[in-house]
């Protein structure tokens, strides 16, 4: 329980040094922590801080079934690794759903894994989602509609996309 109490309060204090930076009043924010594990969360989180991943991909039936609102323009998250550290925040640029099946060359070029292709990144959504779907007993192919999220780094200031 201590360990929650400290990371909480390293994100707040993470999150402050950010809103004081752009003067932002707002103290609510998102903690988006990538992959289904820790090795997973801390390979994807260097990728976003060295800047090969802008990109995230996520099913759209997590937010549903859950009852979340689905990300939009404008929106700001602090991204954390396997150990729940605050690694940097980032601010949501583009919002799209659609078919796992129909996500372009682009995207997967902008989310960064493997070899960047769409073929790496086909086999590596198809492989992570089937795994949860497994887990949560739901079927995966490629008509199961994704959240596809493109995003910038704000924070801190020597990652940023800004400068």
């Amino acid at each position: 329980m201590t360990d929650n109490l400290i990371n909480r309060e390293r994100l707040e204090q993470f999150w402050d040094a950010y809103a004081t930076s752009v003067r932002l009043s707002d103290k609510e924010f998102a903690v988006l922590r990538f992959g289904d594990c820790t090795d997973l969360a801390d390979e994807l989180a260097i990728q976003v801080v060295t800047g090969k991943k802008r990109a995230t991909t996520s099913l759209l039936r997590d937010f549903v079934e859950l009852g979340r609102r689905i990300p939009a323009p404008g929106d700001l998250s602090i991204v954390i690794d396997g150990k729940n550290s605050p690694r940097c925040i980032i601010h949501i640029l583009q919002v799209d759903i659609k078919a796992l099946g129909d996500v372009d060359e682009s995207f997967a070029w902008d989310e960064g894994g493997g070899d960047r292709s769409l073929e790496w990144w086909r086999a590596a959504h198809a492989r992570y989602f089937k795994r949860q779907g497994a887990c949560e007993g739901f079927a995966v192919d490629d008509g199961i509609e994704v959240v596809l999220e493109r995003f910038e780094v704000v924070w801190p200031l020597e990652l940023s996309d800004r400068l």
